[in-house]
């Protein structure tokens, strides 16, 4: 869908994961939509409901999931991903709610000292937890929502009773989560949970009151309690921005980062080539120092969606890597073209970028800079420059006009 939209949480009341699904059900997201994603990775898993309800004298949508299960066991980041990549879920849908718990699974490793892969979730291990990070995704999917942005979230204050016994609030997930995010305590009891709190910091690029937005829908989600002094509500208001340009034309697309800091470097050219061979439109590393000075690298995917799950597994299958991150982008490519130039005894094609009629970019090709150097005995770099001068000489410069015989790419 090309129409896309702008969705801005209100968390100012707190969020959780079932009120923040709600608040999309609420604004519009289908119910059916919602469900056969959940049931694409929890099938016979949950049953999902919403019902009509009033939080402090206001309508709202608050969200119910039935576990079916009779014992539902407890899972690690590594199970609930590989849960994730092996259902069919849409890719954007995968995409984000791999991201959604990609974030949460490194707060709780912090948190508890242990490996990403390794943590055991309670509450996000829990098949109603797992129905709402899908759930939001899908429902956002729905609704179009291209960009998110939030507001300041309200934390809450004093103590929460957790699988680890009483924890101060904000939970230490929750804290380690609110880094770098605006927030508040915002009344008594736990008002955001780790669900919550890491759907909003993965799904929002912006902290920011409400945008200017031409507005479209209002959801309102609640939660559990209903308390007299404040209305215990997520509220999404979805739209267009008023004060962002229009979209370039273009197209969706998905990157995927791993740090690895312990690959036999000589690895490196092989796992390149294996992603560029599934499909992947670039590859590529660049050398990082990462904690207590270890040097290492990030590697760096971009592919369409619709190879994002194939590619991941290429990262998992043949790195050391213990997670990935991911998110989608949207990937604007200049139009192309070719023209063929003779290049002593050999023809090269040059690649042209170019916008309406005119060139912006010329480069040769370099494959077959490199097949015509090893067939006449030559250095690539004199070949190269021998065919930069020929696309010159052929009128191939930035600002002259597309060449009507250059045939598209």
């Amino acid at each position: 869908m090309t129409d896309r939209r702008h969705a801005w949480i209100d968390a100012s009341a707190g969020v959780a994961g079932d009120m923040l699904l709600a608040a999309l059900i609420d604004a519009g997201a289908s119910r059916t939509a919602v469900r056969q994603a959940v049931d694409a990775v929890l099938p016979g898993g949950v049953r999902i409901a919403d019902t009509a309800v009033t939080r402090a004298g206001l309508r709202a949508v608050k969200v119910d999931v039935e576990i079916l299960a009779a014992d539902p066991p407890r899972r690690t980041w590594r199970t609930i991903r590989r849960l994730l990549g092996d259902s069919r879920l849409a890719d954007p849908v995968r995409t984000r709610a791999l991201a959604v718990f990609a974030r949460l699974a490194e707060a709780e490793a912090h948190v508890h000292g242990v490996p990403a892969d390794d943590v055991h979730f309670h509450e996000v291990g829990a098949l109603d937890a797992i129905a709402d990070v899908v759930g939001i995704c899908a429902a956002l999917d729905d609704l179009a929502v291209a960009t998110v942005s939030a507001g300041e979230v309200a934390l809450g204050s004093g103590v929460a009773r957790t699988a680890h016994g009483e924890l101060p609030v904000p939970v230490p997930a929750v804290a380690q989560l609110a880094r770098g995010w605006r927030v508040r305590g915002g009344g008594p009891g736990e008002l955001a949970t780790p669900t919550g709190m890491a759907a909003v910091r993965t799904l929002a690029s912006d902290c920011e009151d409400l945008p200017p937005m031409l507005v479209e829908a209002v959801g309102m989600g609640a939660g559990t309690r209903d308390r007299p002094d404040r209305a215990n509500v997520v509220r999404v208001v979805v739209g267009r921005r008023a004060d962002a340009p229009a979209a370039p034309a273009g197209e969706e697309a998905v990157l995927i980062e791993a740090n690895v800091d312990d690959l036999d470097p000589r690895l490196w050219p092989g796992v390149l080539t294996r992603l560029l061979e599934g499909g992947a439109a670039d590859a590529w590393l660049a050398p990082i120092i990462m904690k207590k000075g270890r040097p290492a690298h990030t590697l760096s995917v971009l592919c369409h969606p619709d190879r994002a799950a194939a590619l991941r597994e290429v990262v998992f299958g043949h790195t050391s890597t213990l997670g990935v991150r991911e998110q989608v982008l949207r990937k604007v490519p200049l139009p192309r073209a070719f023209v063929d130039v003779a290049v002593a005894g050999g023809t090269v094609a040059i690649k042209i970028g170019h916008r309406d009629g005119v060139i912006v970019q010329v480069m040769p090709e370099f494959e077959q800079v490199a097949t015509l150097a090893r067939e006449q005995g030559r250095p690539e770099r004199l070949v190269l420059l021998d065919a930069a001068a020929a696309a010159a000489a052929a009128g191939l410069t930035a600002g002259a006009a597309l060449p009507p015989h250059a045939r598209p790419a």
